[in-house]
């Protein structure tokens, strides 16, 4: 049988209420199809390094309505695939006035789903929550949104090494990592080519920003760090393919129509000849580049208002300003562009961050030391040990660049103080990278709440030696010691105090935020095997709070908590 002309995909990306944008890879120049509701849309596909893809404007849809549609190439239809076991994919325009719901989370590495994989990782929470939306047992939201590390560009699988060794010599630089643009997109065809979260992805709206590991571990964090990669033999390379690969991977997808009309790269695409195929290596090759070196000339930020919700995702590793002097995590722009989207005005403001904007604080003040010491607060030898630590074990958080941290702590309390506007019911901040998962508050007496919600890893678990590090790093007697030194290095007090409320915990995780008239849910799930069915996991809940509209309540937690999930029947979701 011959091989599907459809590489991966299709995918469900920007959706609104009129409007949907479906993205797919190709095995060759093509003229892609959306079908849905008896008309149909098309696009032409183009290239990068070799790889053809399409992204299809599907515009002209009535609100609130889901409706099946297919995808055909030149003519052949390639999904949904004839023999497939999933519900037919749909695209489903928002319903304006319901509430929002949000699934989130970071970390996910691509491995196998077999025993040995799940015993390696653990279950694949994606996965788990992809076989119980397709079968009607879990709650489908509005938006899938990614927080980072959606692949490993540094850390590889036997899969991917096995790809590595057919094409050069692991064993020259960069070894077992990504080297270029063709390696990134077998990456890629690793993570998202498992069946049940192939369906997922094209059955519900997705966005995403990048971390680290999407480029390399530590990315950005210290000018240091890059002059050390700038000085390698092949860090240009890596960061050119990784840039390119993500803005048509990932960045692409996340733009609304008006956002994408604005893009210079898309520009290129849609006023080229639509009878032909349009090659744009060079060009994105170049718009890399420039990317890394000037990373105020492109934006890859975005924002999303869901009626009265507002969804802002920052960008918090290009867009950094390294400078030791103005050293931030965001640079001038992007704060300024940050500023003024975080309004009052909305029921909820939601932050979304790859990197946690509030750490327990006991980790938080360590890091606000380390980055004082690394800039010679205690001198220049300490400052040598600082900077080593930085990079050792990744102290690189908001925490570490207080120029930024103050600012968006400022700009917070404002909101929730209603000086930008009537104060949202709460401020919260979405989060992942840490490989635990949490909920902190601020101490407020008046105002709007001000929140954490951390959901890490959806599958790649913290070993157990480093759990027990992170949990004596962040709580207990390290907050006062953490702030006793931070205050001796001359760092400046946060603005305000916080808590965690829930956790933390270590499972592979999915959190779900729902809106509602009473305020929001999160609720973090997790993957289990039940009787040993590896292939078919369940979704379990590991723990629930609510946030009430009032207040005057108390965040109010449903569940016990469980380190290792051991669910009854009850609790799983089928």
């Amino acid at each position: 049988m011959a091989a599907s002309p459809l590489v991966l995909g299709p995918m469900l990306r920007f959706v609104d209420e009129t409007s949907a944008s479906i993205w797919v890879e190709t095995r060759a120049e093509c003229r892609v199809t959306v079908n849905a509701d008896g008309r149909s849309w098309h696009s032409r596909s183009f290239a990068v390094h070799g790889h053809h893809y399409a992204l299809v404007e599907v515009d002209g849809l009535e609100p609130g309505a889901a409706r099946p549609y297919d995808v055909q190439i030149d003519g052949r239809r390639v999904w949904p695939e004839a023999d497939s076991e999933y519900p037919p994919p749909v695209i489903e325009t928002r319903t304006p006035g319901r509430p929002v719901r949000i699934a989130f989370g970071s970390c996910r590495t691509s491995i196998s789903h077999d025993r040995h994989g799940n015993r390696r990782h653990g279950v694949d929470t994606l996965r788990a929550f992809a076989l119980a939306v397709a079968e009607g047992r879990a709650d489908r939201p509005d938006l899938l949104l990614f927080l980072g590390d959606q692949v490993y560009a540094d850390s590889t699988s036997k899969e991917m090494q096995d790809f590595i060794r057919s094409r050069r010599d692991i064993h020259e630089e960069p070894g077992k990592e990504l080297k270029d643009y063709e390696e990134y997109g077998h990456l890629y065809e690793l993570a998202w080519s498992d069946p049940a979260n192939r369906w997922l992805l094209s059955t519900l709206p997705s966005a995403m920003i990048f971390d680290d590991h999407d480029i390399r571990d530590d990315w950005n964090a210290s000018l240091d760090w890059k002059r050390k990669m700038e000085a390698t033999s092949w860090w240009h390379g890596r960061i050119v393919a990784g840039l390119a690969s993500y803005w048509v991977y990932q960045h692409l997808g996340n733009l609304s129509p008006r956002a994408r009309a604005a893009d210079e790269v898309w520009r290129r695409i849609i006023g080229h000849d639509a009878a032909a195929e349009l090659d744009l290596t060079d060009v994105l090759d170049e718009f890399a580049e420039r990317c890394d070196a000037e990373p105020d000339g492109y934006g890859w930020s975005y924002c999303r208002d869901f009626d009265d919700v507002r969804l802002v995702v920052v960008d918090s590793r290009v867009a950094r300003d390294l400078t030791p002097s103005a050293r931030g995590l965001l640079d001038a722009q992007v704060l300024e562009w940050l500023d003024e989207r975080m309004r009052g005005g909305f029921r909820h403001l939601l932050v979304a961050s790859s990197l946690p904007f509030l750490l327990p604080m006991g980790l938080h003040h360590v890091e606000a030391w380390d980055e004082a010491v690394a800039q010679g607060a205690w001198g220049r030898s300490a400052a040598w040990v600082g900077e080593r630590l930085r990079q050792a074990v990744d102290l690189e958080h908001w925490a570490a660049f207080q120029n930024s941290f103050q600012a968006v702590a400022g700009i917070a309390t404002a909101v929730a103080d209603g000086e930008r506007g009537p104060a949202p019911q709460t401020v919260t901040f979405l989060s992942g990278d840490v490989h635990y998962s949490f909920l902190a508050e601020v101490e407020r007496e008046t105002g709007g709440r001000i929140l954490q919600a951390v959901c890490s890893p959806v599958r790649n678990p913290l070993p157990r030696l480093l759990r027990w590090f992170a949990v004596v790093m962040s709580y207990g007697v390290v907050t006062p010691i953490g702030a006793a030194v931070a205050r001796s290095a001359k760092v400046p007090d946060p603005p305000f105090r916080w808590r965690t409320v829930k956790g933390p915990w270590f499972d592979n995780n999915l959190a779900l935020l729902r809106d509602g008239p009473d305020g929001l849910t999160i609720t973090w799930h997790t993957g289990v095997v039940v009787d040993g069915d590896e292939a078919h996991p369940r979704l379990a809940d590991v723990a629930s709070v609510a946030v009430p509209a009032r207040r005057a309540a108390a965040l109010v937690s449903h569940g016990a908590l469980s380190r290792r999930p051991r669910p009854s029947r009850r609790s799983i979701t089928r």
